[in-house]
């Protein structure tokens, strides 16, 4: 009976990758601005929607894009008085894909880890600071002119320093 039961235990850890155990191949990922209320939109590498809405908010990413392939994403925000900002996230590889070294074998590493993603990892949280858009800071015009430029009536207006 002992036997059957290592066995068992020895052929799961053969067959399964190290990541795939202990990590996952999706991930819940913070989309938070400053300020807060801007509207976004998530792209995959290929440019494909993915995900839209308002900050703060969490969405769930697939830290991969394919076999042996990390997924890279583009935040883009927007939000009326700042200027539109882009952001790159990128995948990286997962701590736990190199315990296939001692767990996992040649299957975690070439096969299994790689085509379920989890041999891939992305940030908890990103946050982004918009910048505020000069032009929408002033209405207010400056207009340099020289005295001969002037009418009567504008020379009449100045004051003397």
């Amino acid at each position: 009976m002992k036997k059957k039961i290592v066995a068992v235990a020895l052929s799961a850890v053969l067959v399964t990758g190290c990541a795939s155990i202990i990590s996952k191949s999706e991930y819940g990922v913070a989309i938070n601005s400053n300020p807060d209320r801007a509207s976004f939109v998530v792209l995959n590498r290929s440019g494909q929607k993915i995900h839209s809405g308002v900050t703060p908010s969490t969405v769930t990413l697939k830290s991969s894009a394919g076999y042996f392939r990390g997924e890279t994403y583009t935040v883009e925000l927007t939000k009326k008085g700042f200027s539109p900002k882009s952001y790159t996230l990128t995948s990286s590889v997962d701590g736990w894909y190199l315990g296939n070294i001692l767990f996992g074998g040649l299957l975690g590493i070439l096969i299994i880890d790689p085509a379920t993603g989890a041999m891939y990892s992305l940030p908890d949280r990103v946050d982004i600071s918009l910048d505020e858009n000069i032009s929408s800071l002033s209405s207010q015009t400056l207009t340099i002119a020289t005295i001969g430029s002037l009418t009567e009536e504008q020379r009449g207006q100045l004051v003397k320093l």
